[in-house]
């Protein structure tokens, strides 16, 4: 989420001063009305990936035609489900000549942490657009290293934030304007769920692959509803690390973490996520009201109330809307806006190096950027 200054996301979205036009001879299809779709393919077919791919199959802008993956059965189970000619199948080996293939527009990265940055880069060298699952990479350098990357080769480089697209995410970032419930002075948030059933040798427990724990998996939402709500950037953190209560599972990452960011405004926010305990929300006090999200972070549906009443959307498929929204611009060879590109993957990886280090001294840590 560009939070140099307040912006509305749907009617105010500020294009990159530093961006790079799409060379036309990047797109297979010629406009929006319809007539042509994105042609996306899925890079790693795990969980989130099946999730992704069932809304590719309800979205009106891009589909699903190719798959990469490092899993021979995949190849096959995958192709099959959705239809996948064989040219369009590729595995990590033989992934840089998807450059060769017309018929894929963009590649979605959804592979362990660690993989972003390489896949990324791979892509973008293959002329591909790219959307990677937050977070962006393992800290804030290579994050830039794939911005730059991206733009070398004048392909578009978006980040996963499906709560964009999400309408109580719409109606919150509303909600905190000084003219209806702002400015806001404080904000409590917090996402964290108890594992159960996880084998010990799951990537998100490695810390060469994950880069952390809950901090970059889960709690990087709480670092974004807060510069989402506040539409400024943190300048301070202080961080601590909960107690390991079942090193059986947390002997290279956090098991849970607590953080606490100051914004240039005044205001404060309190956030914690966890492995160990179950915790889903938002809360911001206003000069002239409050709103909460509970739960805040789901897929769908969410729930909220303000001091002005209970609020009620309908429910939306969140996977949809935001590659259906990335899909538009890019239909359309306009720049993708701030609050979904690199960038913003960039600004949340300062601020989860600032919180580790922080939980690491004991010390307050300036957040400093180039």
């Amino acid at each position: 989420m560009e939070f140099d200054k307040r912006r509305d996301f749907l009617k105010k979205m500020a294009i990159l001063g530093s961006a790079t036009m799409i060379s036309p001879a990047l797109l297979s299809f010629e406009n929006l009305n319809n007539e042509k779709k994105l042609n996306i393919a899925l890079c790693g077919l795990g969980r989130y990936a099946k999730i992704l791919a069932d809304a590719l199959e309800l979205a009106n802008n891009c589909k699903l035609v190719g798959l990469i993956t490092g899993t021979p059965d995949k190849e096959v189970s995958w192709g099959k489900k959705y239809n996948i000619p064989s040219k369009n199948i590729y595995n990590y080996d033989n992934f840089d000549t998807i450059k060769n293939n017309k018929d894929i527009d963009l590649v979605y990265v959804v592979l362990p942490n660690s993989m972003h940055k390489e896949f990324t880069i791979r892509a973008a060298k293959a002329g591909k657009h790219v959307i990677v699952e937050k977070p962006m990479a393992l800290n804030a350098v290579d994050c830039l290293e794939m911005i730059e990357e991206c733009k070398k080769n004048k392909v578009q480089l978006a980040v996963g934030y499906r709560l964009h697209y999400d309408p109580y995410y719409k109606e919150i970032q509303g909600l905190a304007k000084k003219d209806n419930l702002g400015p806001i002075r404080y904000i409590d948030s917090g996402f964290g769920y108890r594992i159960k059933g996880w084998s010990k040798d799951a990537w998100h427990l490695k810390k060469a692959m994950a880069g952390g724990g809950p901090l970059p998996n889960i709690g990087i939402y709480c670092i974004q509803n807060n510069r989402y709500i506040l539409g400024e950037e943190p300048t301070h953190v202080t961080a601590q690390f909960g107690p390991i209560q079942r090193p059986e599972y947390f002997s290279e990452v956090e098991e849970s973490i607590t953080w606490q960011l100051e914004f240039p405004g005044g205001a404060i926010t309190n956030s914690a996520s966890s492995y160990s305990y179950n915790i889903n929300k938002i809360y911001a006090s206003g000069d002239k009201g409050f709103f909460e999200l509970d739960p805040a972070h789901n897929y769908a549906p969410l729930k909220g109330k303000s001091s002005k009443g209970i609020m009620d959307f309908p429910l939306i498929n969140q996977q949809k809307e935001q590659m259906d929204g990335i899909a538009e611009y890019i239909l359309r060879n306009e720049s993708l806006p701030n609050h979904i590109t690199g960038k913003e993957g960039y600004k949340d990886m300062l601020v989860i190096d600032a919180i580790y280090k922080s939980a690491e001294t004991g010390k307050k840590i300036e957040i400093k950027r180039s």
